[in-house]
């Protein structure tokens, strides 16, 4: 394994009070070298310097802490999860977290398998499919304390894709862009049609970074209708208003 600076990685995990031991370290040095290796031959991220990994998905990802307090068992469910952001991460800073990736392609959970095996990761488990077919699943829908997803889709869509996974009183929380305040806005009635009340929204900085961001923090406050999610494609074709 190439030596790494890791000067800015502990810095930002210091900002966040998270504490890792070696061993973790050098899990999240393993997981940058093979992201880097498939990457070359299939497309999962356009971010692959170093420091930039280090800052927009490993140190974003674990920014959760910022919004939510993790305690020990929690079931976090990680939708859209690409090549494994946040989840991994949060997986490697929290064992104890149980997680579900879940991704539509493939190829990515062939690679997340890899990531698995390779960094000897227990309690984590990468699912192929689509959200909107798994959630009327029993084992799925409202089995999670936690749905979270960086992925890149409205937060009405997201709010339909993700809300139904999560358990009354749990929470789905969404990382957004800075600016994403009218867009939370226009979101709300489709969170109340599923279930849920926007609590808060968490806005920060990622640590060592001039990168603004925000986490929408959604409470489920009541089981989601079983008309939803609607069948698939619908929830990004039309979103609920």
């Amino acid at each position: 394994m190439a030596e790494y600076d890791l000067s800015l990685f502990k810095a930002g995990l210091n900002e966040l009070n998270i504490t890792l031991t070696d061993e973790q370290i050098q899990q999240f040095l393993k997981y940058y070298d093979l992201l880097v290796e498939w990457n070359k031959v299939m497309n999962l991220t356009g971010i692959t310097e170093f420091e930039e990994v280090i800052q927009k998905h490993f140190l974003d990802s674990l920014c959760l802490v910022k919004a939510v307090e993790i305690t020990k068992n929690l079931t976090l469910l990680d939708l859209g999860t690409g090549a494994g952001f946040p989840g991994i991460p949060l997986k490697i800073a929290f064992p104890e977290l149980e997680i579900v990736l879940l991704d539509s392609l493939n190829k990515r959970i062939r690679f997340l398998n890899e990531v698995i095996a390779s960094l000897d990761l227990k309690g984590i488990t990468a699912i192929h499919g689509r959200a909107e077919e798994l959630a009327r699943k029993k084992d799925y829908r409202e089995q999670f304390d936690l749905c979270v997803s960086r992925a890149v889709a409205n937060l009405s869509s997201l709010s339909e894709y993700c809300i139904p996974f999560v358990k009354k009183n749990g929470i789905f929380v969404s990382y957004k862009s800075a600016d994403a305040d009218e867009e939370i806005t226009a979101a709300k009635h489709a969170v109340f049609l599923l279930g849920g009340k926007i609590s808060h929204v968490e806005k920060y900085q990622i640590p060592e970074s001039d990168m603004g961001r925000s986490l929408v923090c959604i409470k489920k406050e009541k089981n989601t209708g079983r008309a939803y999610p609607r069948k698939p494609g619908t929830p990004a074709k039309i979103p609920l208003k």
